[in-house]
């Protein structure tokens, strides 16, 4: 699938936003800490897509009922579904110069009643994006971050009318935003996802 860049300007997926909050003690400090441990930007991508795929529990999974939108409370919550820990993963990826997209899938949902929009990220190195899903593994899930091929958690179905949206996003989709802003719990956000972008 052929990514397309929603701007020219690279700078853009460097940028801090109100959910993409890179410039946040919390993030500087922990992608400072992560920064320390590794030789190379690549490695770091790695490491900081482990730790948030794997330290920081997709709410569904844990059954946490908090829901966070913001890079920085994902961190110190660690909690968050797909969208939370997408922001989360750009936030650490930007704070260290490597730019970064915000990617979506439309999959069926979990319980099988129609269709949900999944986040996920794009990296760019070598001149090209690389999506990396950090939603966090379970048994049928096993994602992994790579540049030769993707290894994301799903494989949208066609016939199931799923499917990868192509948009490298700068920001948050603001439809995704607005939903996850609005939702007190994650048993209200569950029934308010969006189902198309």
């Amino acid at each position: 699938m052929e990514l397309i860049q929603q701007t020219p300007d690279l700078s853009a997926y460097l940028a801090a936003d109100e959910a993409i909050d890179h410039h946040h003690p919390l993030v500087r400090e922990t992608a400072a800490r992560l920064a320390e441990q590794v030789a190379d930007s690549y490695a770091y991508a790695q490491a900081v897509y482990e730790f948030v795929r794997d330290t920081i529990p997709h709410s569904a999974d844990s059954g946490d009922p908090r829901v966070t939108w913001r890079a920085s409370d994902v961190l110190r919550l660690r909690t968050g579904i797909c969208h939370a820990k997408a922001h989360a993963l750009a936030a650490l990826l930007r704070a260290e110069d490597i730019p970064t997209a915000l990617c979506y899938q439309r999959l069926l949902h979990d319980d099988g009643g129609g269709h949900v929009v999944h986040g996920l990220v794009a990296v760019r190195f070598h001149g090209a994006w690389h999506r990396q899903d950090p939603r966090g593994n379970k048994p049928g899930v096993d994602a992994r971050f790579r540049l030769d091929g993707e290894r994301l958690a799903w494989i949208p179905d066609a016939e199931s009318n799923e499917m990868d949206y192509p948009v490298l996003y700068a920001e948050p989709h603001p439809v995704v935003l607005r939903v996850l802003r609005a939702a007190h719990d994650r048993e209200t956000l569950w029934k308010t996802l969006p189902t198309a972008l």
